[in-house]
């Protein structure tokens, strides 16, 4: 389809900060393609910032970050009027939350109000300051992060903001031979921070993004999906299960994956591949469940393994 060749370059590009994890900048790319956000839950040191601004800055995008605090305000986020004496006016100062990437380093550690901001700037793509609403330049995408371990001090994400997030995953631990490697490129680049090359501009991004909305879901895969997330209302361990907004993240995000393999259509393999990460943030377990060791990604596996593949589809 003409951007395959592109793609294996902003891999390759994406490789000097990132050893071995094709997966994690797979999903990002499926994020940004699908006009949808990502939250990693991982370890402080897994190069969560090094892997989002080399991401932007491989593509031509602007980059800014957030370190979420329990004393942000929706302010430090939006931006605000201030007074300029010299011109005797107020005007308008731009937060970071202006940009085409923005990190949300720890973004449970704020309190809610100041969630809330950030939550309007992900649903809506505007931000309202004083009453004045601006809407954000696109393609605009937020990548968020949880430390899974630390939970003295934060703020657990409701469930409206958890939905707004089309990806939840993890980059995870590198294998023994793949941290030897990042050091191994440490070395030889004399830098803490990778040259990374552009491979697509904004532009290109953008119609990317358009090419995403041409790519052919066949009804049987349309079944597919709601097949796997009706099935996980009811269960005995899920309190509520997914939506059909995560019907429509997960035909979303599929078709997204389709094109970034080279096909103008979904197979069920695409589905199986994003399921867990797109369905598994979108369901409340029963207290209970969770206390008993049941986790969210399980449910949604047992989905895929009940669920019959469909056979009839294009491809």
């Amino acid at each position: 389809m003409g951007y395959s060749s592109a793609f294996e370059r902003l891999y390759e590009e994406l490789g000097k900060a990132i050893v071995g994890k094709r997966e994690v900048i797979d999903r990002l790319l499926v994020a940004l393609l699908a006009r949808g956000h990502v939250l990693i839950e991982d370890y402080p040191g897994m190069a969560k910032t090094l892997l989002a601004s080399s991401f932007a800055k491989a593509l031509d995008l602007h980059f800014r970050r957030i370190q979420f605090t329990p004393d942000l305000l929706p302010s430090d986020i939006t931006g605000g009027y201030y007074w300029d004496a010299k011109s005797g006016e107020f005007k308008l100062r731009r937060g970071p939350v202006f940009t085409n990437i923005l990190l949300a380093d720890e973004v449970n550690r704020a309190p809610p109000k100041t969630q809330s901001a950030l939550l309007e700037a992900m649903q809506e793509r505007q931000v309202t300051i004083d009453g004045h609403t601006f809407p954000l330049e696109e393609p605009y995408m937020v990548v968020a992060t949880l430390n899974p371990i630390e939970q003295e001090g934060t703020y657990p994400l409701p469930e409206a903001q958890l939905d707004r997030f089309l990806i939840k995953t993890r980059i995870g631990y590198p294998s023994f031979p793949e941290e030897v490697q990042i050091l191994k490129k440490r070395i030889e680049r004399r830098s803490d921070r990778p040259e990374i090359s552009r491979v697509l501009t904004r532009d290109e991004v953008l119609q990317l993004q358009r090419r995403v909305e041409d790519v052919y879901v066949d009804d049987s895969i349309l079944e597919y999906i709601v097949r796997i997330t009706s099935s996980t209302r009811g269960v005995k361990e899920v309190e509520v299960g997914v939506s059909p907004r995560g019907s429509e993240a997960l035909m979303k995000a599929a078709r997204a994956l389709a094109l970034v393999r080279g096909r103008d259509y979904v197979i069920p393999d695409d589905v199986k591949e994003l399921a867990v990460p797109v369905l598994s943030h979108r369901l409340v377990l029963k207290v209970e469940s969770a206390m008993m060791g049941v986790s969210a990604e399980e449910v949604i596996r047992r989905a895929l393994e009940k669920v019959e593949v469909p056979k009839g589809f294009r491809g």
